[in-house]
């Protein structure tokens, strides 16, 4: 297969151009699940597990169904790069999505993130195994190594955040209570922090226009709802320790 260069070119622009647009605009958007959601949600909702799994199989899926279509001359940092990748979405569709105890979406929601998620798969796997010029000379760069660094580090501090938050709650329980332990001493939005420096770092090890408009587009994303979360936590609770910060630790 080809690399198609103005697909990426263009759905690479696009993705950093609709992250900025909700960073703008993200006050006056109402986020539609989860803690910010109203009493009554919009039209049918789905359960949660469901729902991440459903909206996070395709970005698994896709690169997957890419490999058929690869070079066979295709570096091993190619695939270890796209394995990176990978991994982060098996674990969110295999593991986080059947520990979830979150409260259902709106059907809207899932699909919307669903077709990203596809979209996004399909933007990082082509680019990967059609276009990127990385030899085998690529795994002994500084950035490689660097990022996958980062990346490791980031999903350690997500996956071991989300572990805190699923277990600040017995079974059945509905109340909200202050998270504790880890990065949450430091921030809000703990979990959202390790997603950042995990696709920034891949952003790094890949040296690339569509692994950067990714991380750009999840920091636009989630970077925001840290700040919603962390004024939840201000306005609920009266004794929200004082120090902790929304998503940068002492800063921000």
């Amino acid at each position: 297969m080809h690399c198609h260069e103005d697909f990426v070119r263009y759905l690479s622009c696009g993705m950093i151009l609709t992250g900025l647009g909700h960073l703008v605009y993200h006050k006056k958007i109402q986020t539609s699940y989860g803690r910010h959601m109203g009493p009554s949600p919009p039209g049918r909702t789905v359960p949660a597990r469901r729902a991440w799994f459903l909206q996070e199989m395709p970005a698994l899926l896709v690169p997957l169904l890419l490999t058929l279509t690869g070079h066979r001359a295709s570096s091993a940092g190619k695939y270890l790069l796209l394995g990176t990748f990978c991994m982060h979405y098996f674990q969110r569709t295999f593991v986080y999505s059947l520990l979830t105890r979150g409260t259902p979406f709106p059907l809207g929601v899932m699909v919307s993130a669903g077709v990203f998620c596809s979209l996004n798969g399909l933007l990082q796997g082509h680019y990967l195994l059609h276009c990127a010029q990385l030899g085998d000379e690529w795994s002994a760069d500084y950035r490689y190594t660097t990022g996958l660094l980062l990346f490791y580090m980031g999903m350690a501090m997500n996956v071991h955040s989300d572990y805190i938050l699923r277990n600040l709650r017995k079974p059945g329980e509905v109340v909200y209570k202050i998270p504790t332990g880890g990065l949450f001493e430091y921030v809000s939005g703990a979990n959202y922090l390790g997603e950042i420096v995990e696709w920034f770092g891949y952003a790094v090890a890949t040296w690339s226009l569509p692994a950067l408009s990714f991380a750009m587009f999840s920091l636009c994303f989630i970077g925001p709802r840290a700040y919603h979360h962390h004024r939840f936590y201000q306005e609920k609770f009266k004794d929200y320790p004082k120090l902790r910060k929304a998503l940068i630790p002492f800063i921000f």
